[in-house]
């Protein structure tokens, strides 16, 4: 295999700056967002006591989850010793520590008093799976942190193969924690299920790898770096793998809803009566951002494969961050069952579906979060060498 050479973005071009400003621009407006948020309380967004995770917790599990499969590509170069992916490891590994820190850059800012963090850093429960992944967050950090060492660094590379190993297990507990959160909360009837784990590695999996081709194809137009048309083939078909997958843990999850005893209710809201939940669910999540992939993936779409890549992630994007507003909003719409088998009313809102409207403020904390992932990106693809010279010979 020819030796691949790797070099830096160079800075302050036109091009770069305007990049560099516009997503400066975004943070500085998610930044007044917050701002606006905590100086007059959170009444002024769409949440209550009702729904307490609105769309910020959405970018931010949306991103978060997408770290993890953001290092699928890394993965399958040295893991699975894919050589066409083992040049663009050192990508994988960055858009996979820039995601992190962008989602939990939302959820630090979303907490309400965010130097509570330093509680939460200090003093764990370890019955507590919040706890856990406090711990599983920052081990990722310095597990993909040494991973990119040892692939920069020549003296390293005699911990090549472990550190590729752990980080690879490491990705798999971590999506495994962030979806526990979730499956573990039984008060939630749209939530406690054990499915909940592989269904976050499944859209992690997608997720990560449509938003690191995206990243390669823009990167390799602004900075004239050609991606190989057989390489994007490739990973278009695996996309579509991995939202097959996706899409058959979605159906065993709500499979497992309809099975079990008194969740009919909720099934029925998400699935059937649920407004703009089930709009979201059936058009958006599994029309849009399934069943249109696959068909872009498999079924001879006859666009170039840049093309073709492009269109497969937005779609996937669009598609989950949908699937996580759905999971997330639409499962704490639904009320508590404070008395399971018998009906309550007060004037608390108890019994009742929940209204949540989201608001400009907390788009643009979530819109921020994105924007701190980009431009973790951008400046590390300027100062070190991540990008390959020529993406174009890659077979």
């Amino acid at each position: 295999m020819v030796k691949t050479r790797y070099s830096e973005v160079k800075a302050f071009t036109p091009g770069w700056l305007a990049l560099a400003g516009g997503l400066g621009a975004v943070i500085v407006a998610a930044l007044g967002a917050v701002w606006y948020m905590e100086h007059n309380g959170h009444w002024v967004t769409g949440m209550t006591n009702q729904v307490v995770w609105g769309v910020p917790h959405v970018f931010a599990v949306f991103l978060i989850v997408a770290a993890s499969g953001a290092l699928n590509i890394a993965s399958m170069g040295s893991v699975f010793g894919r050589e066409p992916y083992q040049p663009l490891g050192r990508m994988s590994g960055l858009v996979a520590v820039a995601l992190l820190a962008g989602g939990l850059a939302v959820l630090v800012l979303d907490l309400g008093r965010p130097d509570r963090l330093v509680v939460a850093m200090t003093h764990f429960n370890f019955k507590s799976i919040f706890a856990w992944n406090v711990i599983l967050y920052s081990g990722f950090f310095a597990v993909v942190g040494v991973y990119l060492w040892t692939m920069m660094d020549w003296r390293m590379k005699r911990f090549y193969k472990p550190a590729a190993l752990g980080a690879f297990l490491w990705r798999l507990i971590l999506t495994t924690g962030t979806g526990s959160i979730f499956g573990f909360l039984a008060a939630r009837e749209a939530y406690g299920a054990a499915v909940m784990a592989p269904l976050f590695i499944a859209m992690s999996f997608a997720y990560g790898l449509a938003i690191f081709m995206l990243v390669l194809v823009f990167a390799g137009k602004t900075t004239r770096r050609p991606v190989g048309d057989d390489l994007l083939a490739r990973m278009i078909r695996l996309l579509g793998l991995f939202v097959a997958a996706n899409l058959y843990f979605v159906v065993i999850h709500h499979l497992t809803q309809l099975y079990f005893a008194g969740r009919g209710g909720v099934e029925a809201f998400i699935l059937a009566g649920g407004g703009v939940y089930t709009t979201l669910f059936w058009v958006v999540q599994v029309g849009l951002g399934g069943i249109l992939p696959l068909v872009i993936a498999f079924a001879g779409c006859k666009h170039p494969p840049r093309r073709r890549a492009v269109m497969a992630s937005l779609l996937v994007v669009v598609g989950g961050l949908a699937q996580v507003y759905v999971l997330i909003i639409g499962g704490q719409a639904w009320p508590l069952d404070l008395f399971p088998g018998m009906e309550t009313w007060s004037s608390f809102a108890d019994g009742r579906i929940h209204a949540y409207v989201p608001t400009l403020a907390e788009v643009m904390l979530g819109l921020g979060g994105v924007a701190i992932a980009a431009i973790i990106v951008l400046m590390f693809v300027t100062v070190l060498r991540f990008l390959p010279d020529d993406m174009g010979s890659m077979q």
